[in-house]
């Protein structure tokens, strides 16, 4: 089975900024390339932080409004610090998540739910920054087509990974949700098919109405009785 991995749904071609960018240059290169965050990188192209426009709003929210009141002096430390920042080095948040373009989809998901990030920049074995994946990145997987949806579900779960002739089963696929009927052998395949099923990039949801000719899980079954071998007698002449 072959899964989509952040290098295939990355952007490759990144806008970048270094420390000493302006403000007004930051918020035009945001308006320009039309995205909402941009990594700062050095010279080697390693990333060092990220300003985003949360970045430049906070230091635009921290001014003195037109009644004279400045809301910075109830600000935290660092946020303070941004609020006086003119450029990139000042306003970019350090603390970066980053991922790797052999990641699967679904790693990169759960670090960005697990840090509460929209984005992870993207960096090689060297940490030099080669991409930038975002959530609707991730989210084009389930756009994938339910005819190939079912395709990959016959020809490389059922048929090559478990070995199951797809004529025995019956499976469709509609908005991603994968249906399967039919008798597989052994009832403790049915957990195993389900889950290499949900495992293929697109699907939301697998139902399965599976049956079972055998029970393989039982415990309480007997054994077979075992029928002692006699040894054959000699007969003396």
């Amino acid at each position: 089975m072959e899964h989509r991995t952040v290098g295939d749904v990355m952007t490759h071609h990144v806008a970048t900024v270094r420390r000493d960018t302006s403000y007004k240059a930051l918020a035009a290169l945001l308006a320009e390339h039309d995205v909402s965050a941009v990594p700062v990188v050095d010279d080697a192209h390693r990333v060092l932080g990220v300003v985003s426009e949360g970045d430049l709003l906070r230091k635009e929210s921290g001014q003195p409004d037109p009644e004279g009141h400045t809301p910075s002096v109830w600000m935290s430390p660092s946020n303070r610090k941004r609020v006086r920042a003119e450029d990139a080095s000042g306003l970019m948040s350090r603390t970066v998540f980053t991922a790797r373009p052999q990641w699967s989809v679904v790693e990169a998901a759960r670090m960005m739910d697990r840090h509460h990030v929209k984005r992870l920049p993207v960096v090689d074995e060297t940490d030099r920054l080669v991409g930038i994946v975002s959530r609707s990145d991730l989210l084009r997987v389930f756009l994938r087509a339910d005819r190939a949806i079912r395709e990959e579900v016959v020809r490389d779960v059922l048929r090559r990974t478990l070995l199951i002739d797809p004529a025995t089963l019956w499976v469709d696929v509609e908005d991603g949700v994968v249906t399967l009927r039919g008798q597989l052998e052994r009832k403790s395949m049915i957990p195993i098919v389900e889950r290499l099923c949900r495992s293929v990039d697109g699907v939301v949801a697998v139902h399965a109405g599976l049956t079972f000719a055998f029970d393989d899980t039982r415990t309480d079954l007997e054994p077979p009785a075992v029928r002692p071998v006699t040894q054959p007698r000699h007969v003396h002449r």
